[in-house]
């Protein structure tokens, strides 16, 4: 990430464009954090010692600078000495291409190293951020997870490109330059360096300024990103509603706080540049009056035969360029000092993501090659929260191709049952099994790849309909998909977009009907061939015909497969095997569509006379 140049004095805080929230300050010089950023760059542990030994030869080269100049003015120029002068003159050109290479080589390579750590820690976080458990996307805002992949791992490409090795080079350069005035001339050093004191003191109060400042830009910016995440993924309600204006007043809000922050942390450069340049015109004007006070000693010794002081025109001209390349990197190293801070802040929140067990740790080894679908709750208890349980006791057994229907009330916990049967959240309390085996023996990837589960809210990538349909798995192939779509009843409407099945779709298929999403979504399922097939309210939101579409799909995917089927619609469930009534994570009923109709107070038979006496139908019993 670029930032402006750091003598500006009208600063931009570098991490206005990061993110994050929390209030975690971090430690610039964590070693046990730092040691864990390290260890990424050990594939490039060539280019970090190269770019370490530039740094360093950046330095020793910045000081050949003001030794060549005083040489010139005192031997050169006042010697007369004029095939020196051109000699020396050749001397400073080449010390500047010199430099200039090396700058350049150093610059490049210590962005390159950056750049590839962060690629690598990009990888691993959205890895691990993929193979976490839905109960962690429960709580964990969308915008907060954005920014940590993206704003937050910028700050650690900036330990390397403006924090660590530059903080290092910067040292170096300080303690040189401090080290050769004092060996030309060391009374005029320290008169010279008398103001040093209190530019460090300064320069540590600005720097534990700028730090709590570019926390609450921090701060902010993850909140800005959370706000835009949440109302840009839901921006179809807010029109719907007519809430732009309100929601503009919250984002003004918001967008004021980010704006604040920025500026209270301009301001504390506004303060602390203005106080580096009057230390330095002190510290200049020291030079300018003890420097011209002891030539003109000089002079009076001269004059009298005694012996001079030494000090020459060349020195006081070496000084200044000395004293220019002093407060310069001291101007720079409280700004890179905090660059590195907030990199190790950085990178304390990605391996606090990183670090993250809700994963399925405790993978299991089974992986048959095929899946009978026999499916077996008992017992099962299941809390979202540890605390109010969701599903209550929950015992039924699903012989494989036989089809379960799950009716009830919305919150009676339907979803929950297909949820637990995923591996998506693991119970409470009691077994499930499939197969005779409980569920947490097999690999879950295996498990999830015998269970297609096609959804109300179905989910389309920015990609082709094939690439939806396939999820880019290669062993799918163009026939097999066609063959799906094909039994689906979705090949007509497909081949007549415009590239058919390399129609590209937009994100979350927005050019494409609901019931065209849902069509795709069966077909999805189809081409991979599950051995358990679950439902959930998949025809809820197409209209009657795709939903004749999709019932005669149903009826040709449901051959040899046990299925699971929730639904509203009592009529999409009447052939089903079993059906069980749920309300509030207890099972109150179960049997067969005409076993349950025949309890005259039942809940099946009260939600099958409402359905059918709101819709004006006969009910055939």
């Amino acid at each position: 990430m670029s930032k402006e140049n750091k003598d500006s004095n009208s600063k931009t805080p570098p991490l206005a464009n990061g993110g994050g929230g929390g209030s975690v300050t971090g430690k610039a010089l964590d070693w046990k954090l730092l040691g864990r950023v390290m260890h990424y760059v050990t594939p490039y542990n060539r280019t970090f010692i190269i770019a370490t030994f530039l740094t360093i030869f950046l330095a020793a080269v910045a000081i050949v600078q003001p030794i060549l100049i005083q040489r010139t003015l005192d031997v050169n120029i006042l010697g007369n000495d004029y095939d020196g002068l051109v000699f020396m003159i050749g001397l400073m050109i080449a010390q500047l291409v010199i430099q200039t290479i090396a700058q350049y080589y150093q610059t490049y390579l210590t962005n390159a190293l950056g750049q590839s750590v962060i690629r690598d820690l990009r990888k691993d976080v959205f890895n691990h951020i993929t193979s976490l458990r839905l109960k962690y996307f429960d709580r964990t805002p969308i915008g907060m997870l954005i920014t940590r992949t993206v704003s937050d791992l910028e700050t650690i490409a900036d330990i390397f490109s403006e924090g660590l090795i530059s903080i290092m080079g910067d040292l170096l350069l300080v303690v040189a330059v401090i080290g050769i005035m004092l060996y030309q001339d060391w009374k005029l050093a320290l008169i010279t360096l008398i103001p040093m004191p209190l530019l460090f003191a300064s320069t540590y109060v600005f720097k534990e300024a700028i730090k709590s400042s570019f926390q609450e830009v921090r701060t902010q910016v993850a909140q800005l990103n959370t706000f835009l995440a949440e109302h840009i993924s839901g921006i179809g309600i807010i029109q719907y509603f007519a809430r732009e204006e309100q929601e503009m007043r919250k984002f003004k809000a918001v967008n004021m706080k980010y704006r604040d922050a920025n500026i209270r942390s301009n301001w504390y450069y506004s303060i602390f540049f203005p106080v580096v340049e009057i230390l330095f015109a002190i510290c200049m004007a020291l030079l300018v009056w003890y420097g011209c006070k002891r030539i003109l000693n000089d002079q009076q010794m001269h004059a009298l035969s005694a012996s001079p002081n030494g000090i020459t025109p060349g020195v006081i001209t070496g000084f200044i360029v000395l004293l220019n390349m002093l407060f310069r990197p001291i101007r720079q190293l409280a700004d890179k000092f905090n660059t590195l801070q907030m990199g190790m802040v950085g990178a304390d929140r990605i391996f606090k993501v990183l670090d993250t067990d809700e994963v399925a740790i405790d993978d299991g080894k089974l992986a048959p090659e095929t899946l009978q679908g026999e499916i077996e709750f008992n017992n099962v208890w299941f809390a979202y929260n540890d605390e109010n349980w969701v599903l209550k006791d929950i015992n039924f057994h699903v012989k494989p191709g036989e089809t379960l229907a799950l009716v009830g009330a919305t919150g009676a916990g339907k979803s929950s049952t297909i949820n637990i049967l995923n591996r998506f959240y693991d119970i409470g309390k009691g077994e499930v099994k499939v197969d005779g085996h409980d569920i947490r023996e097999y690999k879950v990837d295996y498990l999830r790849s015998k269970i297609a589960t096609v959804i109300q809210d179905v989910f389309l990538f920015t990609d082709t309909i094939g690439n939806n349909i396939s999820l880019n798995n290669t062993d799918i192939t163009r026939e097999e998909i066609i063959a799906a779509a094909k039994d689906v009843g979705a090949h007509e409407f497909i081949e007549r977009l415009p590239g058919g099945y390399d129609y590209n779709v937009m994100e979350r298929g927005a050019t494409l009907s609901a019931g065209q999403a849902q069509l795709i979504s069966f077909i999805r399922a189809l081409v991979y061939n599950p051995a358990i097939l679950v439902l959930d309210e998949a025809t809820s939101s197409v209209d009657t015909e795709t939903e004749l579409l999709i019932q005669n799909a149903i009826s040709k995917l449901m051959q040899g497969r046990t299925a699971i089927v929730i639904a509203h619609r009592l009529s999409t469930i009447q052939n089903a095997d079993k059906i069980i009534v749920l309300d509030h994570g207890e099972i109150k009923e179960m049997g067969t569509h005409q076993e349950l109709l025949r309890m005259d107070n039942g809940y099946y038979r009260k939600l099958y006379d409402l359905q059918f006496n709101s819709a004006g139908i006969a009910k055939p019993l």
